[in-house]
């Protein structure tokens, strides 16, 4: 790419910062409008953040219902009503299987392609940007985006040259999974421009715990439990799933959906494991008095074996205020109503999030009062977009993050070419 020829011309109609989910389906939507585009990638290969996505198998979207998509977004779900409606699951799964990649419906709506391989999303995208014309440049990182003084967009690239545009799409992700190539540029690229960037966390990611008894459970993992918190008297979350103890706390599926519901501050939140969600208090008491019975003779951890894995127990039984060996026979009534309750509200003493470069999205990010969301257009300045991660908006688990990249994207690409043909 000759880019020292480009500081005194226009390179093309739009130029798209980033080569993730949003940043793609952006330029092809763009192309597709009639719009010459150039997508930059600092990274040396398209969608690295996509390739880890559903452990590799990439969860395309959700096929939720609208009303059940924005249950499933904490933060600014209405923002997104304009972008779903012109581009939804049913949208994103017609392209890909246009593209060369049919797509599957899995447990909870999930979708993912048929091959189970992360990769071949990225390809068709690819192919699809090939096809429609997109010059793509890959190892390209920029510098700074600014509007010139004729109202056409300067791009500066961090290797020297810059690409002059009618408008230019910022799709370069959040600030989650850096080695990724989420570094944040996009935020700064928005604040140089007279945008506000909402404070920076990390989102579906690990909890910390200050209990000492978790933290000796790592690596074990727990299925079919519930996990629900409150604010006070204000229930925010209770699901049922599987969790994982780890070296700093808890993690796995239920605990990333949980840390999306969390407040600011996380030790206001009353978080509590439910170990026999299938049972009521009383069905509990009545299997220990069975279980008591049965096994008068013997220690507490006989009777724990049937109700947890055995690595829990001596630590259930601690966090409980007994010990495993205890003699079965001396366990008094308070006690084992003790356990009971225990096994039923396990209370999780959340001391804080792991760090933002360990979260798989970001919570936090443009402001979206400065955004047209019919657009994604830029309140600020004209012919500026974003679309993706970058904006204040996150997800739960499920395919939802990846429709929000491409509702977005695909938003934001349609505009930016209508913008530009419109400037021409």
């Amino acid at each position: 790419m000759n880019t020292g020829s480009m500081s005194a011309r226009i390179a093309c109609d739009v130029v798209v910062i980033g080569g993730g989910a949003a940043g793609m389906m952006s330029a092809l939507q763009a192309a597709y409008a009639g719009a010459s585009v150039i997508l930059l990638e600092k990274n040396e290969k398209l969608g690295k953040k996509i390739y880890i996505t559903g452990k590799g198998r990439c969860n395309v979207t959700n096929v939720a219902e609208l009303e059940e998509f924005f249950q499933n977004v904490p933060r600014n779900p209405r923002f997104l009503q304009a972008a779903l409606h012109q581009f939804d699951h049913e949208d994103v799964t017609a392209l890909l299987e246009m593209l060369g990649t049919p797509t599957k419906v899995e447990r909870g709506g999930r979708v993912f392609p048929v091959s189970d391989k992360a990769s071949d999303v990225t390809r068709a995208l690819a192919r699809g940007m090939r096809d429609a014309g997109v010059q793509v440049e890959l190892n390209t990182a920029v510098s700074s985006v600014r509007r010139g003084e004729d109202g056409l967009w300067e791009i500066a690239l961090t290797a020297g040259g810059v690409l002059r545009a009618q408008c230019v799409i910022v799709a370069t992700g959040g600030a989650s999974y850096p080695s990724t190539g989420s570094t944040g540029d996009g935020y700064r690229f928005a604040r140089d421009n007279g945008h506000t960037v909402t404070e920076l966390r990390g989102s579906l990611v690990g909890l910390t715990i200050d209990q000492k008894g978790p933290t000796l459970l790592q690596g074990l993992a727990l299925k079919n439990v519930r996990v629900s918190a409150a604010v006070g008297k204000n229930k925010i979350f209770d699901e049922l799933g599987e969790m994982l103890f780890t070296h700093f706390g808890v993690s796995g599926p239920l605990i990333l959906s949980l840390s999306s519901h969390l407040p600011d501050d996380v030790t206001q939140a009353n978080v509590l494991l439910d170990m026999k969600p299938g049972l009521t208090q009383e069905q509990v008491d009545q299997r220990l008095q069975r279980e008591f019975t049965e096994n008068a003779r013997k220690q507490l951890s006989s009777v724990l074996l049937t109700l947890m894995p055995a690595r829990m127990g001596p630590v259930f039984a601690q966090l409980c205020g007994m010990t495993a060996e205890s003699p079965v026979n001396q366990i008094t009534r308070e006690q084992r109503l003790t356990l009971g309750r225990m096994l039923k509200a396990l209370p999780l003493e959340i001391a804080g999030m792991r760090p933002l470069e360990e979260a798989i999205v970001t919570r936090g990010g443009i402001h979206v009062r400065e955004i047209t969301p019919g657009t994604m257009m830029s309140r600020v300045q004209d012919g500026l977009f974003f679309a993706g991660e970058v904006l204040d908006v996150d997800a739960h688990t499920g395919g939802f993050n990846l429709q929000i990249a491409f509702s977005t994207g695909a938003l934001a690409g349609k505009s930016a070419a209508a913008f530009a043909l419109e400037h021409m």
